[in-house]
């Protein structure tokens, strides 16, 4: 899988994939959405000050150092699991501009330590934040009950929708506590439906930057 450095338009880096057409972030400022997707509607959309979240696919680490700054902002104590079947490579990851894009440099450290920390292994990144990250594919996890929050973010449905199936979603549904909540980019009615099919209560929301619509899921 060839992967390339982009600039996105709040000037936050992506990788593009080329063979795929497709990015890991949107076009329109990988920053903005992961703030607008899975900051301001996801972790700051719970309540609690110890939360443990679910990230599938952890890609750049973007959602991971954010979910972190938030923490430490608000005083949170963190425990983030992130899948992931594909991690970037030293040369992809140490390039990458979110701690000065973010004007959070005295943290680059620990977004450094958020990619070089061992898979399957707990690891404290930072005060309050532990990371547990899984090298294997979204459609082999599964847990019961462990998380307030899901962050969903594959690959868009054009390129692997073998990502948004029912048997997914039902793992992802199973994953939550009672009351937690799943965080999509994703819009599409049949992804929509997916969800509604597994159990989950689905509300339409207004998008990141370019984008009209996202979703938020809850498990009631």
């Amino acid at each position: 899988m060839k992967r390339h450095l982009v600039t996105t338009a709040d000037g936050s880096h992506s990788l593009r994939i080329e063979d795929w057409d497709e990015q890991y972030h949107s076009k329109h400022g990988a920053v903005a959405e992961s703030l607008h997707v899975f900051i301001q509607n996801g972790l700051q959309a719970i309540a609690g000050n110890k939360l443990a979240i679910l990230e599938m696919g952890f890609g750049t680490g973007l959602n991971a150092f954010m979910s972190l700054i938030d923490a430490q902002n608000r005083n949170i104590d963190l425990h983030y699991t992130a899948v992931e079947a594909f991690p970037l490579k030293k040369a992809e990851w140490e390039v990458l501009n979110y701690p000065q894009i973010l004007d959070a440099v005295d943290l680059a450290r620990a977004f450094d330590r958020i990619h070089i920390s061992p898979w399957e292994e707990p690891t404290v990144i930072h005060k309050d934040f532990t990371l547990l990250k899984h090298k294997t594919e979204m459609r082999s996890f599964a847990v019961a009950e462990a998380f307030d929050l899901v962050l969903f973010d594959a690959f868009g449905y054009r390129v692997q929708p073998e990502l948004w199936t029912s048997e997914v979603f039902n793992n992802m549904f199973m994953s939550l506590k009672t009351g937690g909540i799943l965080v999509t980019y994703a819009a599409k009615g049949v992804v929509r439906r997916t969800m509604q099919e597994v159990g989950f209560q689905v509300e339409r929301l207004p998008g990141p930057p370019g984008k009209r619509e996202m979703l938020r899921a809850r498990k009631n």
